[in-house]
């Protein structure tokens, strides 16, 4: 019968020409394999061929079956059909039972290759067969729908001929005579005959229950996939990778599978004589469906701040299926990674205090979604796992439970579900943000599907790191400009801590620690710490400059110097500073006596392009001339420069301006150093300047500053006034 179902799906949608081809109506009306499809599915037809005159018996045997079998299915039909199948039954007769046998065998091999083309088109379009599964099984339903009409139907049949029946008895027990015998007989015979036919529709039920139970667990299956998908690309959208959060096509597959569940739970109620592991199969389905349907759609955020305000929202993809007047409250609650694993050690145990942890389920008619929306949560306190060795709190992660019973239509019990958000690390700080969000990067960038929660390996290949780093690097900034192959090899170098002309790394693991625990050779930094600092200041201060390529970035100093060298003086290029947080610097050639000088000026930091953006630094500085390899700047930088505006206040007007160059000692006081950028920080009055003669100098000659002024200020302004 399961081949039968999926070619009646595909017939709806084939033309009538194509199936009187197939069943032709004075050979093999379609008729017969409809009302005939388990038994005659049940037998094997293969081992029939016109040449085998010794299979002639067994060929006329299964023709006076399926007479017969037609014969009791037409007893049961309205008159029209009746007709029209007793006509069948006759024609049958007529013809020979191996050309009978040999027509069934090609029709069925005939079904066999629709099937098989139909599936070989849906893998060359690549479409997805899930609303074709979803149509089978409704098609399905409606086919169970009219076995159970007719089964009623008959048991009604055989109700009216018992009272004949009885009636007609005591009326021969009085009164014998050969008629009433006869009547009795016939009325016996038609009875025997209906409660054959009711037994084999009860049959017939029961294979399509079977069938369609395995089918539609074969779809929900599809569906929790599907669902995990979307879950997983949630979770890796966290590091930049593309994601759609859009739910409507998953929400509309599980409200036609919770659709079907219930049909068939309603016709296996309707059916008597029905086994009960067909209904807690369908309950076991719809568990499983309940628990799927609910999503976190708006996850809290990754790392979160004790005392600080947040929010989340979890969807349930079955908001139609609530019922009325019965409102639904869902509950969050902290879990640690422990209680991840075990929802039972959840449910003994808090390990933290939520505020404003519950939400009502709540239908939006216009949208038709419905959403349990927790607005303004908090954790206000939270207990800590004992730390294994050097473990730090920020590598700790944790994660929000929600928890709700639903109640079904139908069902006595409410059925009991729980979701868990991604993994959050949980701060008290905001210095230890920049170290969890390390933690949440390598869960999200290298967990496994379907892992233990949270389980993250400890080490992976430079080749899947620098791809995170790439992919986390373009989506922070919001640019499209990748990190180049030298600014790849270059942060390989710089994690390995290996010589800048090291060979290809692609290969080589990288550890947790390597990323965000052991510090930088030479500094008191790590890697992410490093590297976060240079994304952190691209994405709020150099985007447009690293999107049109201005920016060359992540580059050693040696390798500075080798493509600098034969360039001519002013030439410079940008990158990001080795030993600095968040700095980027300028770096040029100049020639003295015909030998180039690799110059590196002073980084600039956030601080600094807050007070005078890079584009006119850079015009500032009339010892750059060209950008790697020969662009003028004043053609690449031009856009960025920033133009003095008019001003009607009577005041004489003032700009800041970076200069290059070396502070002369003054009046015998010394001030050492080269200064690579003098850099303005703020800008005061002239007359609130002290007088140079009455300069106070502290132990190491250097001019202390008035209060309330910025020592970068005043040391600038005093090495100006002082030339």
């Amino acid at each position: 019968m399961a081949q039968w179902l999926e070619m009646s799906y595909v017939l709806t949608n084939m033309d009538d020409e194509r199936i009187n081809t197939l069943y032709p109506p004075d050979t093999f009306p379609i008729e017969i394999r409809h009302y005939l499809c388990q038994w005659l599915e049940e037998k094997d037809w293969e081992g029939f061929s016109p040449d085998q005159s010794d299979k002639e018996p067994i060929a006329q045997a299964l023709l006076n079956d399926a007479v017969l079998l037609l014969e009791s299915v037409a007893e049961q039909q309205n008159i029209v059909e009746r007709m029209k199948l007793l006509q069948i039954t006759k024609n049958m007769m007529t013809r020979p039972a191996m050309e009978f046998a040999v027509k069934i065998r090609n029709i069925f091999r005939q079904e066999k290759m629709i099937l098989c083309e139909k599936l070989a088109n849906k893998r060359a379009e690549g479409k997805t067969p899930d609303f074709e599964e979803l149509s089978f099984l409704k098609n399905t339903v409606f086919q169970l729908q009219d076995r159970r009409k007719r089964f009623h139907s008959c048991k009604e049949d055989i109700n009216w001929e018992m009272v004949n029946f009885e009636a007609l008895q005591s009326v021969h027990a009085k009164t014998p005579s050969e008629h009433s015998l006869r009547e009795l007989q016939m009325l016996s015979k038609k009875i025997q005959e209906l409660k054959i036919n009711q037994s084999s529709l009860i049959r017939e039920c029961l294979g399509m229950f079977t069938e369609t139970l395995t089918k539609l667990k074969q779809c929900q299956d599809n569906f929790i996939i599907k669902m995990n998908v979307w879950q997983w690309e949630q979770h890796k959208s966290v590091i930049g990778y593309p994601f759609s959060d859009d739910l409507t096509h998953l929400q509309n597959w599980s409200e036609q599978l919770f659709a079907v569940n219930s049909n068939l739970r309603q016709e296996w109620l309707l059916i008597p004589d029905l086994p009960k592991e067909i209904g807690e199969k369908l309950t076991g389905l719809l568990q499983e469906l309940i628990q799927s349907s609910f999503v976190v759609e708006k996850q809290p955020p990754q790392v979160i701040k004790t005392q600080s305000k947040f929010s989340a929202v979890v969807r349930y993809l079955l908001g139609e299926s609530l019922v009325s007047g019965q409102p639904v409250t869902m509950k969050a609650q902290i879990i640690n990674e422990l209680q991840a694993r075990n929802v039972n050690l959840a449910l003994c145990d808090n390990v933290g205090e939520l505020i404003n942890h519950t939400a009502i389920l709540d239908r939006n008619t216009a949208t038709k979604t419905t959403n349990a929306n927790f607005r303004h949560m908090s954790i206000k306190k939270i207990k800590r796992a004992d730390r294994k060795g050097a473990e730090s709190v920020t590598e700790e992660k944790f994660a929000l439970m929600f928890l709700a019973e639903i109640f079904i239509t139908g069902h006595e019990t409410p059925f009991k579900i729980h979701i868990n958000s991604q993994p959050v690390v949980v701060i008290v700080h905001g210095s230890q943000d920049i170290n969890a969000v390390a933690t949440i990067i390598w869960d999200c960038a290298f967990a496994e599907p379907d892992r233990v929660p949270f389980v993250v390996p400890d080490r992976v290949t430079w080749k899947m790191m620098i791809e995170t780093l790439n992919v986390k690097f373009c989506s922070e900034v919001g640019t499209n400009h990748n990190l180049n192959p030298y600014n790849k090899h270059f942060l390989a170098q710089k994690i390995f801590d290996q010589p800048e002309y090291a060979n290809d790394l692609s290969d080589s693991v990288v550890t947790w620690c390597q990323f965000n625990k052991e510090v930088l050779a030479g500094r008191n930094f790590t890697f992410w710490q490093w590297f976060e600092g240079a994304m952190d200041l691209t994405k709020k201060h150099l985007k447009p400059y690293w999107s049109d390529g201005l920016i060359f970035g992540f580059i050693g100093k040696q390798h500075v110097h080798l493509i600098l060298k034969e360039s001519p003086s002013g030439t410079f290029l940008l990158r990001f500073s080795d030993s600095e947080i968040g700095g980027i610097t300028i770096a040029y050639v100049s020639h003295e006596n015909g030998i180039p000088m690799i110059q590196n000026i002073q980084p600039f930091t956030r601080k600094d392009l807050e007070i005078r953006c890079l584009g006119d630094r850079i015009r500032d500085i009339n010892e750059i001339l060209y950008l790697y390899p020969n662009v003028p700047k004043h053609e690449g930088f031009k856009k960025f420069y920033t133009e003095q505006q008019p001003t009607n206040s009577g005041y004489i007007p003032v700009s800041l301006q970076t200069k290059v160059g070396t502070v002369p000692e003054i009046d015998g006081s010394h001030i050492s150093g080269e200064l690579s950028a003098l850099n303005v920080e703020d800008t005061y009055p002239l007359d609130t300047l002290p007088d140079l003669n009455g300069l106070s100098m502290d132990a190491n000659c250097d001019p202390i500053p008035p209060d309330g002024m910025e020592y970068d200020f005043y040391f600038n302004e005093f090495a100006k006034n002082s030339t």
